[in-house]
C-alpha cells in the first residue's frame, strides 16, 4: 500500500483515511473491504485493524472511519514526481471524517506541489459542501502550521495539482453525482466509471462549459472551458465480480470521441467477451435456428450473457486474461493540464 501502484491511471497510492461503509451498488463487491480484511486478520497490519467485520458473504466494512498521522506525510518523503491515487482504501469525504481531518490531507497536498494526487469520492455532496466553504484556504494553511510548523504557504481556493473525481456505476449514480462535480471548485474534473455495472449517458456533462471572463475587445474570441475533463472506464475484477457489457464502455468511448475529452479504458475486470453476436454473425436474423442453437450451446457452456437485441456472452478469466483492449485498441487517454 506504499510507493508502486498496479492500478492502470495512476503511479502510485496514498491512504491517509482507512476504512469505509458501502454506500451504492458500486461497494457492494468492493476490493477494498476485502484488501483490508486480509492486511489486518492475515498480515497483522495494525493500521486497518477493526475497518471490516466478517459476514457470510465475505469481509465487509464496519462504519469505522479514521485519519491515520502516520501516513500524513508520506507524499512529503516522495521526491519524484507522480500522480497519486488518495484514499483507494477509502472515502477522503466519508461522513465520519471531520472537516479538521480532510483539511489535514489538503493542507499536505497543498505542500507537495511536485505531485499530481487524483481524489476520488463517492460522496459527491459532501465534497461539494466542503470545497465551497470560504474557510477552507485558511484551513490548510492553519493545518500546515500545525503539523509542519510552517510559515504560511498561502495556498490557492483551487490546487492546481489536485483532480477531483466521483465514481459513477450506473445512470442514476451519474446523474446524482456529477452535477455536484461540475459545481466544484477543481483544477481537474475526472469521472472512474467503474465497475461499471450498466448503461452510462453523459453527454449532456460532457457538452457543459465554462465561458471565461471577457478580456479585452468584445471582438475577441476566447474559448468554453470544458467542465469534465476525463473519463476512466472499467469493468469489475475479483472472486464475485459483475460482469460488464462491451457495448456500456463502447458507448462511454464513443461519447468522449464526439466531445473531444479524453477516454482510459482500465480493464476488462474478470471477464472476457467470448460471443458477439452481432460481430461474429452478423446476419444472424436469417438463421432463427442456428442462431437458437448456438446461444443454448453457449448458455450450457456457463458464463454469463446478455440477451436483448444485442446478445453477447461472456465467461470469467480472471483481469490479466482479459486484457484492457477496447475492440483491439488500447484507450489511454489523459488530460491536458
Amino acid at each position: 500500500m506504499g510507493d508502486k501502484s498496479g492500478i492502470e491511471w495512476t503511479e502510485a497510492t496514498w491512504n491517509p483515511v482507512v476504512g469505509c461503509s458501502i454506500l451504492s451498488a458500486g461497494c457492494s463487491r468492493c476490493y477494498a473491504m476485502r484488501e483490508a480484511h486480509r492486511l489486518a486478520a492475515k498480515l497483522g497490519i495494525d493500521k486497518y485493524a477493526g475497518t471490516t467485520e466478517e459476514t457470510k458473504a465475505g469481509p465487509v466494512w464496519n462504519g469505522t472511519v479514521r485519519l491515520h498521522h502516520p501516513h500524513l506525510d508520506q507524499p512529503l518523503r516522495w521526491k519524484r514526481p507522480r500522480r497519486i491515487f488518495v484514499n483507494s482504501m477509502s472515502d477522503l469525504f466519508h461522513e465520519a471524517l471531520s472537516d479538521e481531518d480532510i483539511d489535514k490531507v489538503f493542507a499536505v497536498m497543498a505542500l507537495a506541489r511536485h505531485h499530481t494526487f487524483q481524489v476520488l469520492t463517492k460522496r459527491s455532496a459532501r465534497m461539494l459542501s466542503y470545497l465551497d466553504q470560504p474557510r477552507r484556504r485558511r484551513a490548510w494553511d492553519e493545518a500546515i502550521r500545525t503539523m509542519f510548523g510552517r510559515e504560511s504557504v498561502s495556498p490557492p481556493p483551487i490546487l492546481p495539482n489536485v483532480w477531483m473525481g466521483v465514481s459513477v456505476e450506473d445512470q442514476a449514480a451519474a446523474d446524482a453525482r456529477i452535477p455536484d462535480l461540475l459545481s466544484a471548485p477543481a483544477a481537474v474534473r475526472w469521472l472512474s466509471c467503474e465497475p461499471l455495472l450498466g448503461p452510462v449517458d453523459i453527454t449532456q456533462y460532457l457538452n457543459t462549459f465554462l465561458k471565461p471572463a471577457s478580456i479585452g475587445p468584445s471582438t475577441c474570441p476566447h474559448p468554453l472551458k470544458r467542465l469534465l475533463h476525463w473519463i476512466v472506464c472499467g469493468g469489475e475484477s475479483g472472486d464475485r465480480a459483475r460482469p460488464m457489457h462491451p457495448d456500456w464502455a463502447r458507448s462511454l468511448r464513443d461519447q468522449c470521441a464526439a466531445a473531444g475529452a479524453p477516454f482510459l479504458f482500465k480493464q476488462w475486470g474478470a471477464w472476457t467477451v467470448t460471443y458477439d453476436r452481432d460481430a461474429e454473425d452478423p446476419d444472424w436474423r436469417r438463421c432463427p435456428t442456428a442462431r437458437d442453437n448456438r446461444e443454448r450451446y453457449l448458455n450450457l457452456a456457463g458464463g454469463h450473457g446478455f440477451h436483448g437485441e444485442r446478445v453477447v456472452f461472456v465467461r470469467r478469466a480472471g483481469k490479466k486474461a482479459a486484457g484492457r483492449l477496447l475492440d483491439g485498441v488500447l484507450h489511454d487517454g489523459y488530460p491536458e493540464v
